[in-house]
């Protein structure tokens, strides 16, 4: 796994000294993956490619040094945890809701001795109400709709930040249908961006969401509502 990480990150343009960072964050997720579902890839070398390299081709689209980012549904980590591995200047709040997935993350961050990363278990609309607009950058990898995820994602931002979301090439017409949503929550998409995955043959995509304004009080609504009725 060591020398696919190295050459990813090197194509990527990244400092491979954090190869072994991420080589044993993949062992710890693949350990854990035997008492709990975090993972539906167990192959190394997909975990490789497909979970960390995808992750940390992030970092090519989005300056991080030195600010504040949060990555709501983390899940196991991704992008959070690789991103925090890859960027030790930048200080992370990973938010997930299952209490279980959260242990595990901060189990990594003492195993691995990180420092600039905060496990919250918490729902993101319900963490938004004391934290809103306090991160320079969001990032999400969740398989919510864009309208949903923008709505639990664009209140933590501040003005002038931004959203990352990590998503499939075939989400044009998702994308699309997103735009009033957006508006209506103070971003604007700032473009789309398809990347090959490092040492696969795998394009994801990269949709890029400026916050201008601020976001109205109302948002983001109680997820019950989020999902019965998505801003439209």
């Amino acid at each position: 796994m060591r020398d696919i990480l190295t050459a990813g990150l090197t194509a990527l343009g990244l400092d491979t000294a954090a190869a072994p960072q991420l080589e044993r964050y993949a062992a710890l997720l693949l350990e854990k993956n035997k008492v709990m579902n975090l993972t539906a890839i167990t192959d190394e070398r997909d975990v490789a490619t497909l979970h960390l390299l995808d992750c940390a081709a992030l970092l090519a689209q989005a300056d991080m040094r030195g600010k504040t980012v949060i990555d709501v549904g983390t899940g196991a980590g991704f992008p959070g945890m690789v991103l925090a591995i890859l960027e030790p200047s930048a200080r992370f709040t990973l938010l997930d809701s299952l209490g279980k997935r959260v242990d595990f993350l901060r189990e990594v961050c003492e195993q691995l001795g990180l420092k600039n990363v905060t496990c919250v278990h918490a729902r993101a609309e319900e963490f938004a109400a004391g934290h809103r607009e306090r991160f320079d950058i969001a990032t999400s990898r969740a398989v919510a709709q864009l309208n949903v995820l923008s709505e639990l994602t664009l209140p933590l931002v501040k003005v002038g930040g931004l959203f990352a979301a990590m998503k499939s090439t075939s989400t044009d017409e998702e994308i699309a249908a997103a735009r009033s949503a957006i508006a209506q929550l103070g971003g604007q998409l700032a473009g789309c961006t398809d990347y090959p995955v490092p040492e696969t043959d795998v394009i994801h995509r990269i949709v890029r969401i400026e916050k201008v304004r601020p976001t109205p009080k109302q948002f983001p609504r109680a997820f019950a509502r989020i999902k019965k009725a998505p801003l439209v």
